[in-house]
């Protein structure tokens, strides 16, 4: 049996699934430090079929945590796998929120930029009222636009620091911004209400 195209292992079998817009209206609410109560992070390194994530990354003056992490399946194909962290001090997985966050995705597959391009703009504007998506769609198409092809083994890092959202493919940033609605929404295609996988993103949220 051939794999399927990469467009079909970016979509995941889901792309007709959208993210509510309930679970964008609470994109720009604060979480207060104090009020996040303690729960468990993971503490060791994990490897996934040769994906390493480490417990704790350190991005500019941050430090993250990992929450959890996960291996993507498609039919009886390894996509993808992830981790999600989030800054020390936040715990409980907040990831439509302000808190400085960071999802890694190391692909197992070749992917084309335009088709993560194609694909985000799809889930995207499914998931947000038309007046909504069209005030975020000029920052999202500069967003798409920093794409670029993927081979196996390379790492997509999506993340938001408090300030900026950065996409950074292998360590290179390739996009930085300031919209955090826009982060929001990106977050959620893979860990909001309805995500591309929910087995998946109850493994990125430690569930």
């Amino acid at each position: 049996m051939p794999l399927p195209t990469p467009r079909g292992l970016l979509l995941l079998a889901t792309l007709t699934t959208a993210l509510p817009a309930a679970a964008q209206s609470v994109a720009t609410e604060p979480v207060e430090k104090a009020s996040v109560e303690k729960a468990s992070v993971e503490k060791a390194p994990v490897e996934i079929k040769g994906a390493r994530f480490p417990a704790t990354l350190e991005t500019g003056e941050r430090r993250y945590e990992r929450i959890g992490h996960g291996l993507f399946r498609y039919m009886i194909w390894d996509a993808y796998a992830g981790a999600y962290y989030q800054a020390t001090g936040f715990p409980v997985p907040a990831p439509l929120s302000d808190v400085p966050r960071r999802l890694e995705l190391e692909y197992f597959h070749a992917i084309e930029a335009s088709d993560f391009a194609e694909v985000t703009r799809e889930r995207v504007e499914e998931a947000l009222p038309g007046e909504e998506f069209a005030r975020l769609a000029p920052n999202l198409t500069a967003f798409n636009d920093r794409y670029r092809d993927v081979s196996p083994g390379d790492r997509y890092a999506l993340g938001w620091d408090g300030d900026a959202l950065t996409l950074a493919l292998n360590g290179e940033t390739l996009y930085e911004g300031s919209d955090l609605a826009l982060a929001s929404a990106l977050f959620g295609i893979w860990l909001g209400d309805d995500p591309l996988g929910e087995g998946f993103r109850d493994d990125l949220l430690g569930r």
